[in-house]
């Protein structure tokens, strides 16, 4: 108990009552007490420790023993005592370690499950955002080029008119006023040709296209069908004649590799009729030469004939009829046409009289000649030389006869009625004298040329030496009046045979082919003959008489270029021509000396020398929004603008191109008066200085870009140099890079941005011929071809597309 302050006592606890008490204790009792202590309990713990061993079994001591003994302690241990203990130990670190890794791997694995799912989620996450990102980097670039674009067109507008002429400029771009052309679906007719009554004579004789030609049978897209009768099933000519087996099986051929061939009637847009060359088979069938070998009822009676005959192209080919002997048993050298009823019915034949020919409407054919297939072009000859043996060479024979003139004084009117209807004036017994009067002199004069004063040599044979009976023209005894054999009077005939005639032709600078004198014909197979063959023999065929003749598809072949033709009358100068067609002048004159300009009184022109300004600072422009130039505006028309270059230039597979410099531009008013679509005119006709120049691009053309076409081989800081150069280009569609390089473009490599699309081409093999390839790319007709280290002002580009 304690005294508290208020003097009362209270009791105490055992915490308070132990310290109070060890506060009181002496010192000598604590001594004694840690004394006892530290005696009694090592005496208690070695007891229970002895107690412990004791009770062991086996006397295994040693498992019970601390952990901490001294390694010198296992000396006293047994080997087989160690050993088990250590495959003990091993055992029981197999079991954990087997089992901390199953544990370790189930939660691993676990973890990582979560892990892999978690980025996954953040991989697409990151993939949606990158092409956000790409997005708007893409958009940004785009309305930072339109930007730039409209910036510049703002600093090279600086007038309301170049605002118009922009505003206008880009609506005709957006309106785009060219056609888009698509082949249209293709028309056939439905039906064969109608029953129409048939023309008069003078209104068959009087056809042309646009009155004797159906063409609703044959529409633009129609692939233009042809039908050809049978020559079999459909015979057309007299009993006793038979088409020439040759020409009916070629031109069966020829007709079934073509892909305008039909077997449909219906939908044909012409059809065939072959009539010859028909040979006579049966000898008593024969009558005089004028009777014709056609018949009419055959003819009117075919099954498409429609009446009139209209669409409808009689085929009478010359392949036998210009030999000799051979001429009175074939229709290949004559008009079997003449006084026959044909109707609307063309005609293509060697062999033509004047009367019966309806230019733009019959056509003229070439004899069939020469190998029916083959390398045509092995048996050419040589062009070199050019000036060969003989400059000008000749052989064939026409003969005067005394029976002959008597035969045609006697028979005037009728001999007359056969050739040429009564359409030659020169018809007459004294024409026929001076016919002849005309031929004699041709020949005396080409054979004074033999003997002249020129080095020149020529070769001349105006006599045959044919047998009796065989000769060209001669007199039907039993008819009793006139037979005129291959269908032409008093015609020059062939001499000796192909091969030897070509011989001659060889060796022959000029060949020379004389009409014939019988005016009432255009138009022979035996001239024919011989231009073929001097053509052959690259000999240059002159026309004697050629103001009168007509060759073969003349409405199409330029003849002009390969043929001279020289009127009869300029016989006497045809040495002179020849020459100087070949170059070879004149006999030289006097030399006489002429006054000079620069006398005395002579003093130059002094002038200035031009200083060159100082690069301009100007913009040329506006910048207009690319546009593609017109492509393939003459797909229907090309046989009507090109027609003469398809017939008379080399075949060129290029013939199509997209565009050509060569297109009919309109006249300077056209700008102005209802054709201003495209056209840019200078200060708007009133023309103007620099500043009105530089706004507008002017000219007879309408509005027009052009496309440059960069070769580079790994120089690509060069190249970004070059391209940045173009900013701002007026008139500039697109920029072509052609990459030479094996290796491509760096990754980091960034094109420039230069107001238009630079478009890069990957070359197959490093050639510098690369940048003249027609690539899809080029949308334009200009085009400027550069090198990458090409330095060009604009102002200068701008003049050289001007």
């Amino acid at each position: 108990m304690t005294l508290e302050s208020t003097g009362a006592y209270h009791p105490l606890n055992g915490r308070e009552a132990l310290c109070h008490w060890l506060g009181h204790i002496k010192l000598s009792r604590i001594i004694v007490l840690v004394f006892m202590i530290l005696i009694i309990v090592p005496l208690i713990t070695h007891y229970f420790l002895s107690k412990v061993e004791s009770s062991v079994p086996n006397g295994d001591i040693h498992r019970t023993r601390s952990k901490l003994e001294a390694f010198e302690d296992f000396s006293t241990l047994r080997a087989s005592d160690l050993k088990l203990r250590i495959e003990e130990m091993l055992r029981i670190k197999g079991t954990i370690r087997k089992y901390v890794s199953v544990v370790v791997v189930r939660s691993v694995s676990a973890e990582l499950r979560d892990l892999e799912a978690k980025r996954q989620r953040l991989q697409i996450e990151v993939v949606g955002f990158s092409q956000k990102i790409d997005d708007l980097k893409t958009e940004v670039i785009h309305q930072q080029t339109e930007l730039e674009r409209l910036k510049i067109s703002v600093e090279q507008v600086g007038s309301l008119g170049a605002c118009l002429r922009a505003q206008v400029s880009q609506r005709e771009a957006l309106q785009r006023n060219t056609p888009d052309l698509a082949l249209p679906r293709k028309l056939l007719p439905t039906a064969v040709p109608g029953l129409y009554p048939p023309p008069e004579t003078r209104q068959s004789s009087a056809c042309r296209m646009y009155n004797c030609f159906d063409h609703s049978r044959c529409s633009l897209t129609s692939g233009f069908p042809v039908y050809l009768y049978d020559p079999d099933r459909y015979p057309v000519i007299t009993l006793g004649w038979e088409v020439e087996g040759f020409v009916k099986t070629t031109l069966k051929q020829t007709l079934g590799y073509n892909p305008h061939f039909t077997t449909d009637p219906v939908s044909a847009c012409i059809y065939l009729v072959l009539v010859g060359e028909s040979l006579a088979t049966m000898g008593p069938n024969l009558r005089n030469f004028t009777d014709s070998t056609l018949q009419e009822n055959l003819l009117h009676d075919l099954p498409y004939w429609g009446g009139d005959g209209r669409n409808h192209v009689l085929l009478n080919f010359a392949r036998s009829g210009s030999v000799r002997g051979t001429q009175e048993l074939s229709t290949g050298g004559r008009d079997i046409f003449h006084k026959v009823n044909t109707g609307r019915a063309m005609f293509i034949q060697s062999t033509f009289s004047r009367s019966n020919f309806r230019p733009g409407f019959d056509v003229v054919s070439p004899p069939i000649l020469g190998p029916p297939g083959g390398d045509t072009w092995q048996d050419s000859p040589m062009m070199l030389p050019a000036r060969r043996k003989y400059l000008l060479s000749f052989q064939g024979e026409f003969h005067q006869s005394a029976n002959l003139v008597t035969a045609y004084t006697k028979n005037l009117g009728e001999a007359t009625d056969n050739f040429d209807d009564s359409e030659d004036d020169f018809v007459n017994n004294d024409a026929r004298f001076t016919r002849q009067n005309i031929e004699s002199f041709i020949v005396e004069h080409l054979q004074g040329l033999e003997f002249g004063s020129t080095s020149d040599q020529f070769l001349f044979h105006f006599d045959c030496s044919l047998p009796m009976g065989t000769t060209s023209v001669g007199l039907d005894r039993r008819a009793g009046g006139v037979k005129v054999v291959a269908g032409s009077w008093g015609d020059w005939v062939l001499c000796g045979t192909e091969s030897s005639r070509g011989s001659v032709l060889r060796d022959s600078t000029f060949a020379l082919v004389i009409a014939s004198p019988n005016t009432s014909f255009l138009t022979t197979t035996v001239l024919q003959t011989r231009v073929y063959e001097a053509l052959k023999a690259g000999a240059i065929p002159v026309l004697l008489g050629g103001d009168q003749l007509e060759l073969p598809y003349s409405e199409v072949v330029d003849w002009n270029r390969v043929v001279l033709f020289l009127p009869k009358s300029t016989v006497d100068t045809i040495v002179a021509l020849l020459r100087h067609r070949l170059g070879i002048p004149p006999l030289p004159v006097l030399e006489e000396p002429s006054p000079s300009v620069f006398n005395a009184t002579f003093s130059p022109l002094k002038t200035e020398a031009i200083v060159p300004e100082a690069e301009p600072e100007e913009s040329l422009g506006p910048i207009e929004p690319p546009y593609p130039s017109p492509k393939f505006k003459r797909n229907y028309t090309f046989f009507l603008t090109q027609g003469h270059e398809v017939w008379n230039d080399w075949g060129d597979p290029f013939k199509l191109y997209p565009q050509l410099p060569f297109d009919t531009i309109l006249p300077s008013d056209a700008k102005f008066i209802g054709s201003g679509v495209g056209f840019r005119p200078i200060g708007r006709g009133a023309g103007g200085a620099g500043k009105e120049f530089c706004e507008s691009l002017g000219g007879n053309s309408p509005r027009e870009q052009f496309t440059i076409v960069m070769l580079t081989y790994e120089r690509e800081q060069v190249l970004i140099n070059s391209l940045s150069r173009l900013y701002g280009l007026p008139y500039l569609n697109k920029v072509i890079v052609v990459w030479n390089s094996p290796r491509p473009p760096l990754e980091d490599l960034r094109w420039p941005e230069i107001g238009v699309p630079v478009h890069v081409i990957k070359a197959s093999r490093n050639s510098l011929n690369n940048r003249f390839l027609p690539y899809d790319a080029i949308e334009t007709e200009a085009i400027l071809s550069v090198d990458d280290d090409a330095h060009l002002r604009h102002d200068e580009i701008m003049f050289g597309f001007r």
